[in-house]
């Protein structure tokens, strides 16, 4: 949080890579999946947006299906994207949405989770749909490496509600119950920010369910996708947020991704025109999360 409190807003950067909307600026080839000029031409494009966020957002959020979807190259791709992040002094959030028991659990969390791991982050996504013992070995890594935790309760999607939704026996939504099964957790996990290592995924549009889930958990950071292109405004993605040390509010990470990677008007720009459209989109974002959260 503290890299938060300092640029004063809460905006997360999303890692998706998605194929048919790379900027013609930088594709090569044929970009069929898994070659080795798309993987150039989609590491090409990353660098550069690692260069144009950093100092202005905190934390950047890959997506690993997309660099799954491009093969063993991909992958090998997203290990130095991640490097080049970290180098410019930006957070690691993998959304990975892993969910497991025992030994696999732990193999996950061994393969990404502190300094020691293959392939570093400071924080991940995780499904408990499993139960709670399939998130101990995520804790028991994440307390060992200083890294924090984000586990599913109320996502963006509109079929959420499917089974999120779902009322229980005691008339609480299964979402309420997740989020309550992890609230003694969380509460011993709380760092010197006064948050727990211990987050939940919330999404922006749904603001009443954020609000619900903040009163469980008091001390969880969320990160809240759906902000953006999925159609939650930024005054919906902080509902959660409460006042923090110097009066804004706080609480969380919200994440944009298609917005701010691909404006419409840096398709088809040269480098000087992208970067101008890249910088205007990103501001934009900054901008309508730092008047959200000052209230």
């Amino acid at each position: 949080m503290d890299a938060v409190r300092r640029l004063g807003h809460p905006l997360c950067v999303g890692l998706d890579p998605h194929l048919e909307h790379l900027p013609e600026l930088f594709r090569r080839g044929d970009m069929a999946p898994g070659g080795v000029q798309t993987v150039a031409a989609v590491e090409d494009f990353l660098t550069a947006v690692v260069e144009r966020i950093a100092g202005r957002v905190a934390i950047v959020k890959p997506q690993i299906a997309f660099f799954e979807a491009l093969g063993w190259r991909g992958l090998e791709m997203l290990s130095r994207v991640l490097k080049s992040a970290r180098r410019q002094g930006l957070l690691i959030l993998l959304d990975a949405k892993r969910g497991d028991i025992g030994s696999t659990a732990r193999a996950y969390a061994e393969a990404y989770l502190g300094a020691s791991a293959p392939m570093p982050c400071d924080a991940m996504t995780l499904n408990p749909y499993l139960g709670r013992d399939s998130i101990e070995p995520f804790v028991q890594r994440a307390t060992t490496e200083g890294c924090g935790l984000f586990v599913l309760v109320k996502t963006s999607n509109a079929g959420s509600g499917d089974y999120q939704d779902r009322p229980l026996k005691d008339g609480a939504c299964l979402f309420e119950q997740v989020a309550g099964s992890l609230a003694e957790q969380a509460l011993g996990m709380v760092g010197m920010s006064g948050w727990s290592s211990l987050g939940v995924v919330v999404g922006a549009t749904y603001p009443e369910e954020s609000q619900r889930v903040r009163a469980l958990l008091p001390k969880s950071l969320f990160l809240v996708p759906g902000y953006g292109a999925q159609g939650g405004s930024a005054e919906h993605a902080v509902q959660g947020f409460v006042p923090g040390p110097d009066g804004r509010l706080e609480g969380g990470l919200v994440n944009s991704s298609r917005a701010i990677l691909y404006p419409a008007a840096g398709t088809r720009a040269d480098a000087k025109g992208w970067e101008k459209a890249f910088d205007e989109a990103l501001q934009r974002s900054v901008d309508e999360l730092s008047a959200a959260v000052a209230g």
